[in-house]
């Protein structure tokens, strides 16, 4: 797109992201068009936001992160050769909704696909669920059994379904989560619920039940392999929409199951603002670039679409040219007599 990047990781994923840097200079990627900067967050960030020719920032991780960037730019804002442009991919707490006519085994796969692929540390795992109250119990019941036979361990090992978390402050900021969850009279562990780090960062897949629906397991970005469910009551469908749309300041991904179309049709227009992604009987993961832009808004991002020709334009500064082949010769206009 004509743009010179800086591009910095994550602290936790530096090699990864070297090995594809060797990899596009590999394919022939000429000599500073991208440029490998790991370092300190604060120390790049700094260097980076007092430059006049900061053009741009495109940012995936956290939404506090993201807020403390955009803030240092646009206290910097006199100082730019030009406005750059802000793009964010943060946080989420995404949602699985079970409509009472859903084909109940396609949902439960979808749970746990959704919630524990990747230990759940993806910005779009299914991290809240609502299920109806009539047949929440049995529901529960059969998920929690599912989640019970995960294998947990290495990731050398492909019979392991999960495997650890990213690092040991990841372990511990979910394991938080566990533990005041245990002691919260409205919240009870029906599955996993334990944790080792002797040997590797490992969290059993673990499934909460509240009973209020706004608890912080329910309401609070975990990112970890712990999924909350809350029964909701299918009399007042508008109501349990309502409920999905509110609890959350993100709007990343989240999914409906049904099978009515009249369902379908009324969850799509109740929950427009909920998930930037939004699926229909499926994981709420799993876009894949160039097919299914990702990205979602409120308090998950500026939804600027990776993936997609939406986000390429983003990059771009559009210029106009008028060429006039017959230019008027007299300032004045025929009504000036």
């Amino acid at each position: 797109m004509g743009n010179t990047v800086v591009w910095k990781p994550a602290s936790s994923s530096v090699l990864s992201n070297w090995v594809l840097m060797r990899l596009y200079e590999a394919a022939g990627l000429p000599p500073g068009v991208i440029n490998f900067v790991p370092g300190s967050a604060r120390a790049v960030s700094a260097g980076m936001l007092s430059r006049p020719d900061l053009a741009g920032l495109h940012f995936t991780g956290s939404t506090a992160v993201f807020n403390s960037l955009w803030k240092g730019i646009a206290d910097n804002l006199s100082s730019y050769r030009a406005y750059p442009r802000l793009i964010g991919e943060t946080g989420g707490k995404d949602f699985i909704l079970v409509h009472p006519d859903a084909d109940e085994d396609a949902a439960l796969a979808a749970c746990v696909r959704g919630a524990f692929e990747y230990q759940g540390q993806k910005c779009s795992a299914a991290s809240r669920l609502y299920v109806p109250r009539s047949s929440a119990k049995p529901f529960v019941e059969r998920l929690a059994a599912e989640i019970s036979s995960l294998r947990v361990g290495s990731p050398t090992d492909h019979g392991n379904f999960v495997n650890a978390v990213i690092d040991e402050a990841a372990f511990d900021a979910i394991v938080g989560y566990i533990e005041r969850a245990r002691t919260d009279t409205s919240c009870r562990i029906v599955a996993g619920g334990t944790y080792d780090k002797s040997e590797g960062f490992f969290i059993a897949p673990t499934l909460i039940v509240s009973d209020d629906p706004r608890s912080e397991p329910m309401a609070q970005e975990i990112f970890g392999p712990v999924l909350t469910a809350y029964a909701y009551d299918e009399s007042d469908m508008a109501a349990a929409y309502a409920l999905v749309d509110s609890t959350s300041p993100y709007a990343l991904t989240g999914a409906v199951f049904a099978r009515d179309r009249a369902d379908i049709v009324a969850a799509t227009g109740a929950l427009r603002h909920a998930a930037g992604n939004f699926y229909i009987n499926d994981k709420p993961t799993g876009a894949v670039v160039g097919r299914q832009p990702f990205g979602g808004a409120r308090g998950s991002g500026t939804n600027d679409k990776a993936g997609s020709f939406l986000n390429l334009v983003r990059w771009t500064s559009p210029r106009t040219i008028k060429e006039n082949f017959a230019p008027a010769r007299d300032w004045r206009y025929p009504f000036l007599g």
